[in-house]
């Protein structure tokens, strides 16, 4: 079943709402790439970090009150008229809500036990229930009054796009009618620090598929999409996914890129596509030594005849739980009416290849996606624990 993508709503290191990410997506700005300090005791990192003014907590919602249901709450905004006309069309009963997210409210909940290290109590304002991996979904919910399925997933760097799988099953299954699905995930230092222990976080901006390449950047964002049935009529859709679990490794992936070349066969499958029929393919490309090179390899296989591509994590930083979403949207943007001149996001690196790998197709600014006839777009993303996933966007006929 193809699923419409109807609405979204973003906000991320490229900025806030639709026109500001997708100007700044397809110029290859980096303006959101900041070096501060305090994240990891004795250095100053790069991170995606999101300068909007976010919005306050709902009268009502304080006691859910954290940075990551901000975030989500506004891309919810931005598409809360279309929000409120499936309440209307489909019933609250009918509309679901499925999220990825792999930091919930944790950032707020560590300052709290800090202090309770500190002190030997928990302040006033510290509430369990925000570090739950399902708080934002029950958030968005009960904020919208939804009585229909509820709930995050959490599988590390694949959990948004498992979200969106996971919606477009509940739709064909008809359990709803209608899901608000996305991802959502902020800064933290659990997470940075996580990854530092890993010797994976760079002080600089990110390098992806360089020889210099040594290490993520770790960055927050919200992608929120309306997937609907695909009834007729132009628009977005989602055509078909594939998610693996090769299990090679708990941080990492299998070195021949076995899952993720599956994933993308599914995906290819599931959407009755060959691979030539790829235009563009976002590149999970975190600029770690394993991933890309992993990453590479099975592009290259399934792509012998090469296909645009390119990474956006130079430009928002590795948004983990939020990234397969929030990607996913990128994708979105570029078939949009957003992306009149039908431009592709570009690569932004070094440009030093790495001989030692396949060489791919990366987008250099100016690209261009074919204007003629339906396109496609392919989306990777890639976990710990060797859990991978491809979604292809396209035009729907």
């Amino acid at each position: 079943m193809i699923a419409r993508l109807a609405a979204l709503g973003v906000v991320c290191a490229l900025g806030q709402g639709k026109q500001a990410v997708a100007e700044a997506l397809f110029a290859g700005s980096t303006h959101g790439m900041q070096r501060q300090a305090g994240w990891i005791p004795e250095r100053s990192v790069t991170v995606g970090a999101v300068d909007a003014s976010l919005p306050e907590m709902p009268a009502g919602f304080e006691q859910a009150a954290s940075r990551n249901n901000r975030l989500l709450l506004a891309a919810a905004l931005e598409i809360h008229d279309d929000i409120q006309a499936a309440i209307a069309t489909y019933g609250a009963s009918r509309i679901a809500v499925v999220l990825g997210t792999s930091t919930s409210g944790i950032a707020e909940a560590g300052e709290h036990i800090a202090e309770y290290v500190h002190s030997g109590e928990l302040p006033e304002a510290y509430r369990y229930s925000r570090q739950e991996i399902a708080a934002p979904a029950s958030f968005l919910a009960d904020w919208l009054g939804l009585s229909g399925p509820a709930y995050c997933q959490s599988t590390a760097c694949t959990s948004s796009g498992r979200a969106l799988l996971a919606a477009q099953r509940l739709l064909r299954m008809g359990l709803c009618d209608a899901v608000l699905c996305g991802g959502v995930d902020s800064l933290c230092k659990l997470t940075l620090n996580g990854f530092a222990s890993l010797e994976a976080v760079s002080d600089e901006r990110c390098n992806p598929f360089s020889a210099n390449r040594h290490g993520i950047n770790i960055g927050e964002a919200a992608a929120l999409f309306l997937m609907t049935r695909a009834e007729q009529g132009p628009g977005i859709g989602l055509l078909g996914g594939g998610a693996t679990s090769d299990a090679h490794h708990i941080s990492a992936p299998h070195p021949e890129g076995l899952g993720a070349r599956q994933a993308m066969s599914k995906a290819l499958s599931a959407a009755g596509l060959a691979a030539e029929q790829i235009g563009y393919l976002n590149l999970h490309g975190t600029a770690t030594t394993h991933n890309d090179a992993m990453e590479s390899l099975a592009v290259d296989a399934l792509f012998p005849a090469g296909v645009p591509c390119s990474s956006s994590k130079p430009l928002t930083g590795h948004t983990l739980g939020a990234a397969g979403a929030l990607e996913a949207a990128f994708c979105w943007l570029t078939l949009s009416d957003y992306n009149t001149a039908n431009r592709l996001p570009p690569h932004v690196w070094d440009g030093v290849a790495d001989t030692q790998l396949p060489r791919l197709a990366l987008v250099e600014a100016p690209g261009a996606l074919p204007a003629a006839g339906r396109r496609y777009l392919m989306s990777n993303s890639f976990a710990f624990g060797g859990n991978n996933i491809s979604l292809i966007l396209g035009d729907l006929p």
